[in-house]
């Protein structure tokens, strides 16, 4: 997943297995709000990465997993290099064996001092790390010993970690999805001017005021501070990619206002660019 992967992410699996399964090795990013028709596991090896799921964030750190639900809005930032095993199941595939799985919500709760969860929580994270072992190395026959893997994850996750919901409003969080996609898909298009809010509430055929609202909902920021975090998981992304200096980063990515970008990237990073920079 690259910075732009700013909003509405359609997973790209593999034709063989139906998922997207891979082992990540993260010198450092920042990536805003988004969301995809999938469920999302992440496995830390090493490190630490810090994930907002809608409201709420948390620390995961080495030997700690964290599911994310489809079409939840979420965000992820690491700010010295990590590890990890990321599983990315589409609800179309997982459609195809589970037939409620529009009524299901899953969950991983990491760490548990349940005894019982506890063991089903390590079986897991025990089958996540043969499924590494498979891919990394592809043996004769890889597909075979995946695929039986897979399976029998999505057996564990269906018996152990999903608790049956009953969505009384499916087609209205579809439709406010489906707008908010094309508020961020413009906004990831036009960040590095300033957008007026009228603007942008026309991309949303929503009233300016209703539009505030809206947005503050289900991104848990105002529109102006979610394009100033936009321009800063690209500014994260240059600093730890390459050798131009911060002003013209920041040049480049339209942040004009030099100490209040000090002030937010100070509060979102606890560091300075240069600080990041050396790290």
């Amino acid at each position: 997943m690259s910075s732009k992967d700013s909003t509405f992410e359609m997973i790209q699996v593999s034709q063989n297995t139906g998922v997207r399964f891979f082992t990540s090795v993260d010198p450092g990013s920042y990536i805003p709000g988004h969301w995809h028709p999938a469920i999302e596991i992440i496995y830390m090896l090493e490190g630490e990465l810090s994930v907002t799921i809608e409201a709420a964030s948390r620390l995961l750190s080495a030997g700690q997993c964290i599911l994310v639900n489809p079409n939840i809005i979420h965000s992820t930032k690491c700010t010295s290099p990590n590890k990890a095993i990321v599983f990315q199941i589409p609800l179309d595939f997982l459609s195809l064996y589970i037939l409620e799985i529009q009524q299901l919500m899953f969950s991983l709760n990491d760490p548990c001092s349940n005894p019982v969860y506890r063991t089903k929580l390590d079986r897991f994270k025990e089958t996540l790390t043969q499924m590494q072992i498979v891919n990394d190395i592809r043996p004769d026959g890889f597909l075979l010993r995946f695929n039986s893997l897979l399976f029998e994850i999505l057996f564990q996750l269906y018996h152990n970690f999903s608790t049956k919901v009953f969505h009384t409003n499916l087609s209205r969080r579809a439709k406010d999805l489906s707008r908010l996609n094309e508020v961020l898909s413009y906004t990831a298009q036009n960040y590095k001017r300033p957008i007026s809010l009228e603007e942008i509430s026309g991309v949303a055929f929503l009233d300016a005021g209703y539009f505030c609202r809206f947005f503050k909902k289900h991104m848990g920021s105002t529109f102006l501070e979610y394009q100033n975090e936009l321009r800063l998981s690209h500014i994260y992304h240059d600093l730890t990619t390459t050798k131009d200096t911060v002003q013209s980063i920041l040049e480049r990515h339209g942040f004009t206002n030099y100490k209040l970008f000090r002030r937010m990237f100070y509060e979102r990073f606890a560091a300075t660019p240069t600080q990041i920079r050396n790290r």
